[in-house]
């Protein structure tokens, strides 16, 4: 179960869209700063192909002005 984060960086003056478009993403939560223009942004996903479903859906907001992996985790399945 890969568990990522990540520091998003709007594009000027499109935090706002971007913070709405985030937060439509099921696989993610949102917390916008409150001293920077930046959001955290935490992704849960089931397996390996749901998280590559998710890069495909974060790499096409265009608002994104640049996408920072803080950290990831990955947690074996048990099968």
């Amino acid at each position: 179960m890969p568990i990522k984060s990540y520091l998003a960086h709007p594009i000027e003056d499109k935090m706002d869209v971007l913070l709405d478009k985030l937060s439509k993403i099921e696989a993610c939560e949102v917390v916008p700063s409150k001293n920077q223009n930046l959001i955290i942004v935490v992704t849960e996903t089931i397996d390996d192909d749901e998280e590559q479903l998710l890069q495909n859906k974060l790499e096409a907001i265009e608002e994104i002005k640049l996408l920072s992996l803080v950290s990831g985790f990955n947690s074996p399945q048990n099968s």
